[in-house]
């Protein structure tokens, strides 16, 4: 049985970008699915017959970059898609319509592909335009082989066309990385950052991890004021890694700005994270933007970190491990040792996972790194979505050898 899915967009990135000395608002993008009582999905003759014959058109001249080679994102999903280019001269005059339509097959069950639509709205350009408007598309794979035939339409009935393979392999560095779509397998793009995550099975034959993650949302850039999709996607990725180890049942989560200086948003002991309450809570937030009265401190930020660590490391804490994650955070002044002292020695391990797209760039500890080093505790680079599937393996690996030396020293002597 032939199934449809509708291609969704990235609302960070807009699907049709044109270049125009004055920025152009364009309409809201409508979402349409073929068929959606799960039958077989019906095409205009012209359509299905641009598709079945594979020779690539330029009634409506464009130019298609595929991506023949699938990306790994944080997700740990396969990433692919498409970049289209067409002439300003060719849209204009009054408003347009165009239509996309694209199909991708698994090379094992080409019979049984997964279509995709998208209908994209022109707004009026002037006869003598120049440039190009561009479209960018994309889908999600598991590990396979793939073929794409891709079309798209203006309202005259011009056509352009294109057919490529789309290859999705994990490398020998990856190769033991368990991937969240099943192979062969075609899925629509998801941007929705903090839907819920599905239910995980976890190990029943002894008591489950109880762990405390302190999340720094924030931007790659420290000067940036806005949180690209890239970083959002990959912190919160490295939250959903945490949540799917089957042998964490426990969950305690502090999400903080170092930026603005205040904590976000806050689930204690709780047996699973709340994903689309933690994003309704980040969302609200505005980056760059700091409390007056802070700004008059000397240090503010500092005396911010001083106090997290006081409040979360120290006092009683039921967790049997504390997992900092987030971007390097460099500050003028670390946090002092007397600080640190007051917290005293930790029974439990400490971790930080440092997202760091470009450890090339930044390879100095910063200020989160100090107070770990202080404790004693470990810090992963993450860089690569392996890196943090790895770096997650061996936390896990480390907090149940933890637990298990001091159940030995524990119980009593035979």
């Amino acid at each position: 049985m032939r199934r449809l899915l509708t291609l969704k967009r990235d609302p960070l990135r807009p699907l049709l970008l044109v270049s125009l000395p004055l920025v152009l608002c364009l309409p809201a993008v409508a979402q349409t699915i073929m068929n959606g009582n799960g039958g077989p999905v019906r095409l205009f003759g012209t359509d299905m017959a641009v598709f079945e014959m594979k020779e690539a058109r330029q009634d409506l001249p464009c130019h298609v970059t595929p991506s023949n080679k699938a990306l790994v994102g944080f997700d740990l999903k396969f990433h692919s898609g498409f970049e289209v280019t067409v002439p300003l001269k060719e849209l204009a005059g009054q408003e347009n319509l165009l239509t996309i339509i694209f199909r991708v097959a698994s090379l094992e069950t080409p019979d049984s592909p997964v279509y995709f639509t998208q209908k994209v709205r022109v707004p009026e350009i002037e006869e003598e335009a120049k440039g190009e408007a561009s479209l960018y598309g994309g889908f999600d794979l598991g590990e396979g082989k793939y073929h794409v035939d891709w079309l798209m339409r203006d309202r005259a009935e011009r056509v352009c066309s294109n057919f490529w393979d789309v290859d999705a392999a994990l490398t020998s560095k990856e190769s033991q990385m368990a991937m969240v779509i099943p192979s062969r397998s075609i899925r629509a793009s998801d941007h929705e950052s903090f839907k819920d995550e599905p239910p995980i099975e976890r190990t029943s034959n002894e008591e489950p991890i109880n762990v405390k993650i302190l999340l720094n949302y924030a931007p790659q850039n420290p000067r940036s004021t806005v949180m690209r999709s890239v970083d959002t996607t990959a912190l919160v990725s490295i939250l959903r890694s945490i949540a799917r180890e089957p042998k964490i049942g426990k969950f305690s989560l502090v999400a903080f700005s170092m930026a603005s200086q205040q904590v976000l948003h806050r689930q204690e002991n709780v047996d699973r994270l709340d994903f689309p309450a933690l994003g309704d809570a980040l969302n609200k937030m505005k980056l760059g933007t700091v409390d007056l009265s802070k700004l008059a401190v000397k240090h503010s930020e500092t005396q911010f970190l001083s106090d997290l660590i006081r409040s979360e490391l120290g006092g009683t804490n039921k967790a049997e491990a504390i997992i900092f994650a987030g971007p390097k955070v460099m500050l003028e002044q670390n946090v002092e040792a007397e600080t640190l002292k007051e917290v005293g020695s930790l029974d439990y391990p400490l971790f930080y996972l440092n997202y760091n797209l470009y450890p090339a760039q930044i390879p100095w500890r910063d200020s989160i790194s100090h107070a770990v080093k202080y404790f004693k505790g470990q810090e992963y680079t993450i860089s690569k979505p392996r890196d943090l599937w790895f770096a997650t393996s061996e936390v896990v690996n480390r907090i149940v050898k933890t637990r298990t030396a001091r159940l030995a020293q524990n119980s009593p002597t035979q």
